[in-house]
Order: structure tokens, then sequence, then C-alpha cells
């Protein structure tokens, strides 16, 4: 294969690594600006690909799973805003304890279990997709990446035109003052989780029926943990936050690809190296930049 080719291989495959990765930062960074930063975000993905292909195995339809998976995540949600909302469990407990529940669960409901792959169909635009490099990369794709073009613009939408918006940001800045205000702040926190468990589950499902069409063990793989670093990445911005997805991705296909074409590294630090690159981000981009104040602050007064 020549260079380019190279190249646009690369390129293709960060591509569709990065689809995943977006679809759950779009949630995660609603879920920060209202002040939550949420850690179960690796379980909602994990149980959403897991759920997907479980349900797909079963009624034959990929496009099934998918909304199925897309339901785990915002049932994790449900269950993450019920304990640390409702019960007033520490949220960073609530998260861990969920990642780490779904991770075993899933691990070993795979090892009783066998399902059959499935695949939700690929679209590819006429025209578009012979534009050398960019055609493959962009206009190949399998449907649901063409769902994340709306998405993205509804999420940005969403947190900075609308009321619901309005008052998600000021939850995430004074939930104190919002309280006053006559805003329910849990309730808002707990909304934005369940937008966060949707899209974080849409990911999670997309990565199971869609990139790969089966389900492996701990196959997010901590690609929970890189949305959030994304979001912090982006500096609480949402078009930066994508590209913090796309430059994780990229990292992502550069592991995956370099073997290939006959790169010698170490094996140990090629698997590290989205996540060293993730640290990296997060030691440089937090500090320069200014998170909602209220982040990961829990709201006292108990309203619900």
């Amino acid at each position: 294969m020549s260079a380019a080719d190279n190249i646009a291989t690369i390129l293709s495959s960060g591509a569709r690594l990065t689809v995943p990765l977006a679809f759950a930062a779009c949630g995660e960074y609603v879920a920060q600006r209202a002040g939550t930063l949420n850690i179960s975000v690796e379980a909602m993905m994990l149980g959403a690909a897991f759920g997907s292909i479980a349900v797909a195995s079963a009624t034959g339809s990929a496009t099934v799973g998918l909304v199925a998976g897309a339901l785990v995540g915002v049932a994790v949600a449900f269950v993450h805003g019920v304990l640390s909302h409702r019960v007033q469990i520490n949220t960073f407990v609530v998260g861990l304890v969920l990642n780490a529940l779904v991770l075993g669960l899933t691990s070993y409901l795979i090892t009783v279990s066998t399902f059959t792959g499935h695949q939700v169909w690929q679209v590819d635009v006429p025209v578009l997709r012979d534009i050398p490099i960019i055609g493959p990369m962009l206009f190949v794709q399998r449907w649901p990446v063409y769902l994340l073009l709306a998405v993205i613009p509804l999420t940005w939408w969403l947190v900075e035109r609308s009321r619901w918006g309005l008052e998600l940001r000021a939850v995430g800045e004074n939930p104190q003052a919002a309280d006053v205000s006559g805003i329910e702040v849990n309730k808002r926190r707990r909304q934005a989780l369940l937008w966060c468990g949707l899209l974080a589950g849409l990911g999670g499902a997309y990565l199971a029926v869609g990139e790969v069409g089966s389900f492996n063990q701990n196959m997010t793989a901590g690609r929970g943990y890189l949305v959030i670093a994304a979001v912090i990445f982006g500096a609480w911005r949402l078009g930066r936050t994508l590209i913090g997805c796309v430059v994780f991705g990229l990292a992502d296909a550069m592991r995956l690809a370099l073997p290939a074409l006959g790169v010698t590294m170490n094996s140990q630090l090629l698997i590290a190296a989205p996540y060293l690159l993730a640290l990296l981000a997060m030691l440089v981009f937090a500090t320069a930049h200014r998170e909602p104040r209220a982040l990961a602050q829990p709201f006292q007064r108990g309203t619900t």
C-alpha cells in the first residue's frame, strides 16, 4: 500500500472510532454543564454494548438492538440519578460502583450466553463517497453515524439556546441561586444524566452493533473515561470537546494501525497511548480553563 492509502486507512479508522466517543461526549458535556461529573458513563457504554448485542441476537434486528442499548444507558443513568440525588450518596462512589457492577455482570453473562452477531446497515453516499481520502472516511459509514450529525447541533441548541439549557447552566454554576429562583436543581441534574445515558448508550451500542458486530468482555476498555477527559480537554465547550474525541479516536486508530503497517513499537505503550494523551490533555487544559463552578458539588437542600 502507498503512503496515501495508509493515511486514508488510518483516517477512516479514526473516524469510526471517534463515533462512539462523540455520542457519549455529547451526553457527558450536558451532565457536566449541569454540575454532575458523571463517572458512570463507562457503565452506560459497556452495558449498552452488551444489551444491544443481546437484543439484536434475540430479535434478529441490529436496529432494535441499537435502541435497546440506548435504553440500557438510560437505565444506568436513572439508577445513578436516584442514588446520588435522591438518596444523596456520593456521586463518585455511585459511578465507580456502577462501573464495577456492569463490568462484572457483563463479563459473567458473556461466558454463559451465546449471541449471533449483527450490524446495522451501511450507507454509501453517491458521488461524495468517491472523493479521495475524505469520501470513504465520511460518506461510507453505518447509518448511526449520520444520526450523530443531528445529535451534535441538537445538544448544542438544548444547552445554549433553550430555556431548559439556561436553567441547566444555572444549576451547574450556582445551584443555590437557581433554587431560589424556583429551578428544581436535582431534577435538572437527573434530566441531564438521562440525556447522558441516552447518548452514551447510543455510543456503546454503536460500538457493538455498528463497528464490531459482536460483544467482547470489557469491550469499551475505558472509553468512558476518555469521554470525561474529552469534555475537560474541550474546556466545557461542545465544539472543542468533539475535537478532543477526534484526537483520541485518531490515537486509538494509530494504536491499531501501526503494527499492521510494520511499525515496531512496544505493544503496551501503544495500548496506553490514548490514555496517556488523555492524561496530558487534562493536565494542560484543566488548569487553563474554568469548569462550571458547581461541578461535582452535591446540592444539599434535598430538592427533588
